[in-house]
């Protein structure tokens, strides 16, 4: 008698695999990333070389000595945690604190669980973090776009949109007096006035940040790529995009002297990055389309509340970990159907 032999899953096979995804990111990066280079100059190439090579080598290390398994440095996982990692610092970052940032993202967030598919949170949103908590002045300290190809890049810094905003505030400030008047502050000496960047500044990335959150419409066109690719699907950014207006949309018209409008949540800060390029990491993001509108969802809600009403003025990175930490449970809810099952 002849048996049937079945071989382990999958079943079925399609010309995508780990590596064309991982390239595929890469490239959906170039746009944010080119943006980075115009605005933060030499900055900007140094932080992102050095966090892709030393993502890179401490995952061929570990894997080589330690876990001694294949080596998975050429599936380009290390590269694209490496240049997150860049896209979450600011451009003036010692090559020192940006190594250990690339070892926490690799050794503890990701080869500690095992390595690539295993881990349960955003691996440079771990080393982000870390580096946030650990080294606070130094990862608040943003180079202005204006003057960076003037030489003082490192030696000329200030405020992200939303820190400003969010210190003012806090001083009995109303949201149009401190956009439509500026604020009074002190550089090298002198009194200067400080106006928060207009929208087409903000669309375009000439504001303070973080390399890789300072361009809006650089960030969209990398997600647009994604989603034609189908590298990403549309229920986690639009989940949390949409989460994030609503939420701010509500708190404005109750208050806009006390809360800024979408818009500017929307395009200041690392929404875009975060829920284009953060948040839709397949390995730590649930599995079914109705646990990706959770999961986007919670992430809005989250970073809505640290921003308005939190001790930090962005919350991005702080609400996808914390909803990386409810994937399990919300996959044990919602299950995605199985190859095969017929619906009742």
């Amino acid at each position: 008698m002849n048996l049937l032999t079945v071989s382990g899953s999958p079943h079925v096979h399609g010309d995508n695999s780990t590596k064309k995804i991982m390239y595929g990111v890469v490239f959906a990066m170039i746009p944010a990333l080119l943006v980075s280079i115009y605005f933060f100059g030499l900055g900007a190439i140094k932080v992102t070389l050095i966090s892709i090579l030393a993502c890179m080598f401490f995952e061929w290390i570990i894997q080589k000595y330690i876990i001694k398994g294949p080596a998975t440095i050429n599936d380009g996982s290390a590269m694209v945690t490496g240049i997150l990692l860049a896209f979450n610092v600011p451009s003036n970052l010692p090559i020192w604190i940006i190594i250990i940032g690339a070892f926490v993202s690799i050794g503890i967030a990701k080869m500690s669980f095992g390595g690539l598919g295993k881990n349960p949170f955003n691996p440079a949103l771990v080393g982000r973090v870390f580096l946030l908590i650990s080294f606070p002045v130094q990862m608040t300290s943003w180079p202005k776009p204006a003057v960076l190809f003037s030489g003082l890049a490192d030696a000329i810094t200030g405020p992200t949109p939303l820190g400003h905003l969010k210190e003012e505030l806090n001083t009995g400030r109303t949201v149009s007096d401190i956009m439509e008047n500026g604020t009074s502050m002190f550089v090298d000496g002198k009194e200067v006035l400080y106006q928060l960047p207009d929208y087409m500044d903000q669309l375009l990335g000439n504001m303070g940040g973080s390399l890789g959150e300072v361009s809006a419409i650089a960030l969209v066109l990398g997600g647009l790529y994604m989603l034609f690719r189908k590298i990403i699907t549309w229920q986690i950014p639009v989940a949390y995009i949409g989460s994030v207006i609503a939420f701010t949309g509500i708190l404005w018209l109750i208050n806009p002297d006390l809360y800024v409008n979408p818009m500017f949540h929307l395009i200041t800060g690392g929404l875009m990055l975060g829920a284009v390029f953060m948040a839709t990491d397949m390995v730590s993001s649930p599995m079914a389309p109705k646990g990706q509108l959770i999961f986007g969802l919670g992430c809005g809600v989250l970073t809505v509340v640290i921003r308005v009403w939190g001790a930090y003025p962005e919350g991005v990175s702080f609400a996808i970990l914390i909803m990386n930490a409810f994937v399990p449970l919300i996959n044990s809810g919602i299950k995605p159907k199985r190859f095969g099952e017929v619906s009742n």
